[in-house]
């Protein structure tokens, strides 16, 4: 495009509130029947209609290390991009969009959040930017994201993109067991993490936010591979079934130890932690059934670990368990994990420890939950020089306690 041409296109192209609420509802009424395979062009062409150009969509790949592109007619494929170290992976660990000034106008990097779980980073080019674009750029993202996650459950083709390298059998059962590995409410947040990526196997979590209260569990399968993955999908079943019927923890506990018990036998079992904690008082109610005790960060600071009686693992038949309490104070973190995180160790040489994940806790970078458990799954991963002779999970909740009513009420 010549220079005429292009400040010819400056001045037809319509930004206007008008305008976007049309392109966004272009979006919309065609969202429901809109096949996988065309969402890359679809929005390919809308971006195009507000001047912008060389349009990608980057996808967190499965280790969180790096933003891998989309395929698709009508985008730009270039390569990786690192989440530590680039203008995408800035976008998506604030989830905040950027802009970088280029040589032929202005390079706008925007998290796709699927809620509050980021999903990518679409970029592209604009000539200009004001805040009118970046609004209706804000919300075209918000809906994209929503576009991406829902086409996923038609299509292998977003998955794919986050791959790269192949993945077991069982890490591909684990991972479509997971929730969204991050919430963010104004009363709490939850990220986990799982390691080895590709080759996980019984490690899980799940939760749910019911009303005022927060469940959750993270569980370690015994054995390895294919075994491992179809006894934590059992016990992660079993786990959502009990908690939908809104029982307590210890009968929680209860009906887990007996479904698994009836399916596999005495000779299996499977490691567990399960809460609930009330977002409104921050009351943290807990089962420890053979896990390490969940820490308890307070101003970035490991205060106490959240010992406390605990029972056998689920499978072994164990007595009715004490139901474990704290109070928590606004802004605490709480931090559960698997013993492989802490087990881990080269041949012939000491355990990773305990004492040795506090120090990294409280040296993670990131102020957010999300950005620590990501930073300090990484830092661990290094410190052991990439070895990981178990599965290791990292699951974080943070209470800020107040009311999010406000968000409920339409103020125009």
């Amino acid at each position: 495009m010549v220079e005429g041409e292009r400040q010819s296109s400056k001045v037809m192209v319509d930004r206007s509130e008008g305008f976007g609420e049309r392109l966004l509802g272009v979006l919309l009424d065609r969202a429901h029947e809109m096949p996988p395979q065309l969402i890359a062009p679809l929005v390919a062409e809308e971006i195009g209609r507000i001047g912008g150009r060389d349009v990608s969509i980057l996808l967190q790949d499965y280790e969180q290390l790096m933003l891998t592109p989309l395929p698709g007619r009508g985008l730009s494929v270039g390569e990786p991009e690192s989440i530590d170290d680039s203008p995408a992976g800035m976008a998506f660990l604030r989830a905040m969009p950027v802009e970088q000034q280029q040589g032929d106008g202005i390079r706008m990097f925007l998290p796709l959040l699927d809620g509050s779980d980021q999903v990518g980073v679409m970029a592209f080019t604009l000539d200009r930017v004001d805040d009118d674009d970046r609004r209706l750029l804000r919300r075209l993202a918000g809906l994209v994201a929503d576009m991406i996650v829902t086409k996923s459950n038609y299509t292998d083709q977003f998955f794919r993109a986050r791959r790269r390298e192949p993945m077991s059998v069982a890490a591909e059962i684990q991972w479509s067991l997971l929730p969204p590995l991050t919430m963010i409410t104004p009363q709490v947040t939850v990220a986990g993490i799982l390691e080895p990526a590709y080759n996980i196997a019984g490690d899980s979590f799940d939760y749910a936010l019911n009303e005022d209260i927060l469940h959750a569990a993270v569980i370690d399968a015994m054995g390895h591979s294919l075994d491992a993955a179809v006894l934590a999908t059992v016990a992660i079943g079993a786990y959502r079934h009990a908690r939908r019927a809104d029982i307590g923890l210890a009968e929680l506990y209860m009906f887990m130890d007996a479904a698994i018990h009836r399916q596999f036998g005495p000779d299996h079992f499977v490691t567990a932690q399960m809460m609930r904690l009330d977002i409104g008082t921050g009351r943290l109610q807990w089962v420890n059934a053979g896990h390490p005790p969940a820490l308890l960060i307070r101003d970035r600071k490991v205060i106490q670990a959240l010992d406390g009686p605990g029972t056998l693992p689920v499978g072994f038949g164990g007595d009715i368990p004490q139901v474990n309490e704290q109070t928590l104070w606004r802004g605490d973190r709480v931090l559960f994990f698997t013993d492989g995180l802490i087990e881990e160790h080269e041949k012939g040489g000491e355990q990773f420890g305990e004492e040795r994940l506090i120090n990294f806790v409280e040296s993670a970078r990131g102020n957010s939950a999300r950005e620590m458990v990501r930073s300090l799954s990484h830092a661990l991963m290094r410190e052991r020089r990439g070895v990981t002779t178990d599965d290791a999970t990292l699951f974080l909740v943070e209470w800020c306690g107040g009311s999010a009513d406000h968000l409920a009420s339409v103020d125009i």
